[in-house]
């Protein structure tokens, strides 16, 4: 019995040891301890967020904004002394035109403008503030002006209520505007126009709606060190 229990413990250590043996062999086999590691593969840097903006990716920039039937139409555009907009940088002065006019959707382009209602442009403001990295804000540029006393025409259509802008009568614009100097962290600038009308309730009445227009305009700037490159451009020239 003695000699039964001692041939199966030997039999046991045996097996033990052979097993032990097979996983090492097993190990060494199939270890890729000799071959060079499995490259990780390395996370893609975020893309740089861009500033969205239509005027700089179109060079321009249109709005229209529907008041009982009146179309308030916005039109942004650098001007030809700075006219690449992918090359606006924080320093030096970056300069754009603009322009507001409205059009009486209740009536043909070419009908008379007397059946057409009147709408006149009072105030125009502007007020713009910054986008950078370190969270700054400025304010570049700011307009608070009677619309009749800046727009480009010396000799616009007047009542008491201001300026005529009905196309194709009377229309708002203004040249040459600067943006200047910019914190050298800046990627966007925001500019809100409003717009204080007042809109003929129906062509020929002596009675007019009161209604504020506004309207945001985002436009990129670029990272340089160098300032925005202004062009020279002829007298008289826009």
């Amino acid at each position: 019995m003695t000699s039964a229990l001692h041939r199966r413990a030997k039999a046991a250590v045996v097996a033990v040891a052979a097993l032990a043996a097979l996983s090492a062999c097993s190990l060494d086999t199939f270890s890729a301890s000799k071959d060079e590691p499995a490259p990780t593969a390395t996370p893609a840097p975020a893309p740089t967020v861009f500033f969205d903006s239509q005027f700089t990716r179109d060079g321009t920039f249109q709005s229209h904004v529907d008041i009982d039937g009146v179309d308030f139409v916005y039109t942004l555009y650098p001007t030809k002394s700075t006219p690449r907009t992918n090359e606006w940088y924080p320093a030096g002065n970056k300069y754009f035109s603009f322009t507001f006019q409205a059009y009486d959707l209740d009536r043909d382009l070419r009908d008379p403008f007397k059946t057409k209602r009147k709408v006149y442009l009072d105030r125009i403001e502007v007020e713009s503030d910054t986008s950078t990295t370190s969270g700054t804000v400025q304010s570049p540029y700011s307009l608070n002006a009677k619309a009749a006393s800046i727009t480009l025409d010396p000799e616009p259509l007047t009542s008491k209520y201001g300026m005529l802008i009905t196309s194709p009568k009377g229309a708002f614009e203004l040249r040459n505007q600067p943006i200047g100097d910019l914190a050298a962290d800046t990627n966007g600038v925001n500019l809100t126009f409003r717009a204080t009308v007042r809109i003929q309730r129906s062509p020929g009445s002596k009675s007019y709606t009161r209604e504020t227009i506004r309207q945001k305009v985002p436009i990129a700037i670029f990272a340089s060190d160098k300032p925005t490159e202004a062009v020279p451009i002829p007298v008289n020239a826009n």
